[in-house]
Order: structure tokens, then C-alpha cells, then sequence
């Protein structure tokens, strides 16, 4: 048993990153046949993409994909650890898993992800969910098939290390979409945000080089992908922790050089934007228009105490900057209730909202992470001011969100088709600056860049209609 320890996932050392190939024995690529398995992922784009690797692992072992978790063999949750409320879906499903268990009891359970990385729990898993078959982390999951073999040979698996981590590279990915993909650039954060339990559950910031990333971009658009995006905690620190003379606006180019039709990076922390980061962008066309800028407040004071390392002012003086990027679209993260925020902090927040006008937001009431120094801030602002706070952000994120697509109605903008829509005889797809459309159009057009006229603008998402096919 390989239990985390946030102490051990505190620490940051100078020891070398490894960087080595995913191997499976060939005496476990028959482990799975005759057996089902179902994933269920939540939180961010780093967990979507982990899912694609496990995905990948299973069916390298011959496990079959079934969307139904009752006629499932093997079940796995692969889980997120930034907010209480994501705590809280993980373990209401684990009670409808033990159900589940109790009727079949030959069902593997396990869980992975960010939730796994927390010494906390893994205890509680310990103490209440004994019945769990497999628990393993972030840092583990090239290693699945060796700990399914114990798990089927009877021996409960927790393997969650607590170390800063390596890279392994060449783990096979069951891809989502035919159309776009998520490439990691590097992996875990060094930030320590007070509020963010991010560096301990992902560990040491680890930049993979820029071949292996550029060969990967490569192999996708030779398999016909028109899109990658670039994934990291953030990604505008790559390459710091590398020996090397090159750095995120480098690999931008790089990545570009390709000629893949799009890119994009997320997420971004605006104390890593670098003034070349942005002549790159305005450089290459198909570097996408689209920033994510997470804000979180607009109080200096309160930035402090989340250990943000920037300003309200060198925040604006950035984002002033990135709006010289034609056609940009940008958005942002925010976080209200923090622990001693005063309504003269929220204001502040709302003052810069008002300044910035962003086409989107993801706004949060802030979520305790137990092991973080804000859990531990003393918080007197109740649960309803809380609320009342993010109501009204969120009504001036809204109305700044309808006006940033109104500005779209009758234009003509590109859209990648990469689905069907929930509307019928429509596709879904997005705009270079990253606005959701729904196209009405015949699913030919799936996986082409397309030129449409907008018809219909919502605060979400917009309609339109397909000009001219683009040859892109």
C-alpha cells in the first residue's frame, strides 16, 4: 500500500524530472477480455485527458467500453479535487457503486484522479469504503494494468505516490473526437496558490521537451486533426523547470510551424504572460484568438492572501495588452468569498468585471481544500452573502456575455463541425475566438472548418447557417 502524504506533497527539490516510454507486459493485454469497463470523469481538461489515457490502457488489455455502469466488470471514477462540491458527487456515486457491489459482487471499484492524491481521502476511503478494489493517483496511471493484475489476483491496490513525479511518454489515448485533441505540455504546478490543492494532488511542475510535444502535434495532423490544445496547470510557465533555452512562446511557435489548422493553450496564469507570448499569437493565424485569464479577485488585498504574485493593475496593464490581438476573445475565473473578503473587496472585483467586460466567466463561492493555508483563514462572511455576491457578479458576466456575441450577429465567422447538436439537424462547433455555434447543416460538413453567417445570438452560444465550405 503506497498511501499520499501531503507533507511529502509539499516539498519541491532539485531532483531531475525522468522521462521514459509506457511499456505493458504482453502477459496483461488478455486480462480484459470478456470484461466490461465504465469511467466516469469529472472536473477539468487535464482529468478529460487522463480519461483518454486510461481509456487507452483498458482497451490495450482488451477491456470492452460500455456506457452503462450496471453491466459493467470494471468500474472507475476519475476525480477532481478543486471544490467540496465535486467531493461530494465522487462519493454519492461511490454509494450508488456499493449497491451495485452488493448485487454483484464480483465487480472491481476503484477511483483515480486529483481525489486520489489527497491524504485525507484515501483515509476516509480506508475507514468507510473498504469494499473499494483500486484506488491510484495521478502519478500512476501508466502502471494500471500491473496493479489490475493484483486487483484480479485478490489484493486490494492503493498506489498513490507522494513524489514530485516523472514524465511518461508515449501512453496511448482513446481521443474523444475524431476532430480535436488535448496534448499535455507539462504536468503538476509550483504556484501554491493558498486556496489551490492542485500542487499537491498533481505535484512538481514537469515540462515534457518540445520534440516529443512537437512529434505528437505532428502525428495528429497527419491523422486528420484539425485542433490541439495545449493542457497544463499553467502553461505559460513552460519550460522554466527544463535545462534548455526555450520557453512557452518557443513551443507556441513551434507548435504553429506545424501548420495543424488550430491551436490553443489553457490555462494560463497571468503572472507567466510574456509580452513575446503575444507577438507569437498575433503572429500565426492558427493560433487561436482565445485567452483563459483567471482573475479570481479584484481586491489587491485579497490577491495577496491568495498568493496571486500580481496586481489589480499589472492584471489590467496585461489584459490591455492581449486586447490588441485581433479579434480576441477572453475569459477568466472568479472567486468570491475568500476568506476575509469585505463587500469593498467584491466591489472591486465587480469594478474590474465592469473594466473588462469578459465574453465568459466561471464564477465560484469558495470552496475550502483541506491541507491548503486558506482552509485554515478565518472566514466570517455567511453562506448567504456569499450567494448574494456571486448573483450579482454573475448578472454583469451575463449581460457582458450577450453583448460580446451580439456583436456576431450577421457576421460571418469560421467554425469547426465537430459533433451533432442538441438541436435538430444542426452540428455544434466553435468560432476561432472559441464561441459555442450551432450550425444548421448536413453531418458531411463534421470535421471541416466551415464558414458561417450568424443568425441568432444567445449569452451561451449562437445559430447560423453555412456560406462556403473553406478548403482549410
Amino acid at each position: 500500500m503506497q498511501k499520499p502524504c501531503l507533507k511529502e506533497a509539499k516539498k519541491r527539490t532539485n531532483n531531475m524530472v525522468f522521462t521514459k516510454n509506457y511499456q505493458i507486459d504482453e502477459s496483461l493485454k488478455t486480462l480484459g477480455i470478456g470484461k466490461k469497463y465504465f469511467i466516469r470523469t469529472y472536473g477539468c481538461q487535464m482529468n478529460e485527458h487522463d480519461t483518454e489515457n486510461i481509456k487507452a490502457i483498458l482497451e490495450d488489455m482488451n477491456f470492452i467500453e460500455t456506457n452503462d455502469m450496471e453491466s459493467a466488470d470494471l468500474i472507475l471514477l476519475n476525480t477532481c479535487a478543486i471544490r467540496e462540491n465535486a467531493h461530494n458527487k465522487v462519493f454519492g456515486m461511490i454509494g450508488r457503486i456499493k449497491h451495485l457491489k452488493e448485487k454483484k459482487p464480483n465487480i472491481i471499484a476503484g477511483i483515480c484522479g486529483c481525489m486520489a492524491q489527497e491524504e485525507v481521502v484515501v483515509d476516509e476511503i480506508l475507514n468507510k469504503y473498504n469494499w473499494l478494489n483500486l484506488v491510484f493517483g495521478t502519478h500512476n496511471i501508466a502502471n494500471l494494468p500491473n496493479l489490475l493484475k493484483k486487483v484480479y489476483d485478490g489484493e486490494k491496490q492503493i498506489e498513490v505516490y507522494s513524489i514530485e513525479g516523472d514524465i511518461i511518454e508515449e501512453i496511448p489515448a482513446k481521443r474523444d473526437s475524431k476532430y480535436k485533441a488535448w496534448v499535455n505540455i507539462m504536468y503538476g504546478c509550483d504556484k501554491f496558490c493558498t486556496y489551490c490543492i492542485v500542487p499537491y494532488t498533481r505535484g512538481k511542475q514537469r515540462s515534457r521537451k518540445m520534440n516529443d510535444i512537437i512529434k505528437e502535434v505532428q502525428e495528429l495532423k497527419n491523422q486528420g486533426y484539425k485542433e490541439v490544445t495545449l493542457l497544463g496547470q499553467n502553461v505559460n510557465a513552460y519550460g522554466k523547470d527544463l535545462d534548455s533555452n526555450y520557453d512557452m512562446s518557443d513551443l507556441l511557435e513551434a507548435v504553429a510551424n506545424t501548420k495543424i489548422a488550430r491551436v490553443r493553450f489553457i490555462t494560463s496564469h497571468p503572472w507567466d504572460f510574456t509580452d513575446k507570448m503575444i507577438e507569437i499569437i498575433k503572429k500565426h493565424d492558427n493560433i487561436m484568438p482565445y485567452i483563459h485569464l483567471p482573475l479570481q479577485s479584484g481586491s489587491n488585498r485579497i490577491l495577496k492572501l491568495m498568493g496571486r504574485r500580481y496586481t489589480k493593475e499589472s492584471y489590467l496593464k496585461l489584459f490591455n495588452k492581449l486586447k490588441e490581438i485581433p479579434n480576441v476573445a477572453i475569459t477568466t475565473d472568479i472567486i468570491v468569498g475568500f476568506p476575509g473578503e469585505t463587500e469593498e473587496d467584491f466591489q472591486e472585483t465587480l469594478e474590474v468585471v465592469k473594466t473588462c467586460k469578459y465574453d465568459s466567466a466561471f464564477t465560484f463561492i469558495f470552496s475550502a481544500r483541506e491541507g491548503t493555508p486558506a482552509s485554515k483563514m478565518i472566514d466570517n462572511t455567511s453562506l448567504e452573502d456569499k450567494e448574494k455576491r456571486l448573483h450579482k457578479l454573475n448578472e454583469y458576466v451575463n449581460k457582458y456575455a450577450l453583448k460580446a456575441n451580439q456583436k456576431y450577429l450577421n457576421k460571418e465567422v469560421l467554425v469547426l463541425l465537430e459533433s451533432k447538436s442538441n438541436k435538430n439537424d444542426f452540428l455544434m462547433g466553435y468560432t476561432e475566438n472559441m464561441k459555442l455555434v450551432n450550425v444548421k447543416a448536413d453531418s458531411k460538413f463534421l470535421g471541416q472548418i466551415v464558414k458561417v453567417k450568424i443568425t441568432d445570438v444567445k449569452t451561451w452560444s449562437m445559430d447560423g447557417e453555412i456560406i462556403l465550405p473553406n478548403t482549410k
